[in-house]
């Protein structure tokens, strides 16, 4: 068995200290007998994450907004949005498509921010609605990268959109993995008959992912005679996410 990690332990207990009261670190080191500057490098670590903040005032730490999320439904889906709306835009005009940045909420794509293809199409707007996980380059994106989630969609039972929808678990499984081995999701006509969709994750600090952002069109402008995605529009997509990644990294 691999031994403790001590500096997770002690992470730990400054975190017990600061629910109960708000210290400087000379009290934070006292209370743990640790070194003052050992003290002061996990309180740096803990607020760089989100986990503590300190009153420039009183010079004392408290809890953070990060431990507070991690008691609701996790990452702020309106940070998510604010830190990502100008990048859509410039997805959408580089692609030519419309774009959407989904959050998984009950083994559904929560859709929270929706920019339309810039053509006069008639479209409608899409935030709010919720998305099949299993069908959508968003949500396939999204459980990649939690397994429980994907584990628990699959016990459900995997509804068909379309003749082309991954409905064994076997396959999702297999889907999920090529995803996480490329960085991006990718669907052909699973939702929708016609339409095919590209998606890359949004991480934060950490490397946590806690959305995606992704294109959809017609299947013929989306991939190509073999219809495969289109190299181009892939690049877009990930390095839309990239962005937006280091956007919300910087901002955590």
């Amino acid at each position: 068995m691999p031994g403790l990690i001590q500096s997770i332990e002690r992470s730990s207990a400054v975190l017990r200290l600061l629910a109960a009261d708000r210290l400087r670190v000379g009290e934070v080191a006292e209370a743990l007998d640790l070194p003052k500057s050992t003290a002061h490098s996990i309180l740096r670590t803990l607020e760089h994450v989100g986990f503590v903040e300190q009153d420039p005032r009183t010079t004392r730490y408290r809890l953070g907004r990060g431990v507070l999320e991690l008691r609701t439904a996790g990452f702020d889906v309106n940070e998510l949005r604010a830190r990502a709306l100008d990048w859509a835009d410039t997805l959408a005009a580089r692609s030519g498509q419309e774009v959407r940045i989904g959050v998984l909420r009950d083994r559904r794509v929560l859709v929270v921010h929706h920019v339309f293809r810039p053509d006069d199409s008639a479209q409608s707007m899409g935030i709010g609605r919720t998305l099949p996980a299993h069908a959508t380059a968003l949500g396939k994106t999204l459980l990649a990268y939690h397994p429980t989630a994907a584990a628990g969609l699959a016990r459900d039972g995997l509804d068909a959109y379309t003749r082309r929808t991954v409905t064994q678990r076997q396959d999702l499984a297999r889907q999920l993995g090529e995803a996480r081995v490329r960085g991006w999701g990718f669907v052909v006509e699973e939702r929708q008959a016609g339409e095919a969709a590209i998606a890359a994750p949004l991480r934060t600090i950490g490397g946590l992912v806690v959305g995606a952002i992704g294109i959809s069109g017609p299947v013929e402008v989306l991939c190509d005679t073999r219809r495969q995605a289109r190299p181009a529009l892939v690049e877009h997509v990930c390095a839309s996410a990239r962005s937006i990644s280091r956007d919300l990294a910087a901002g955590s």
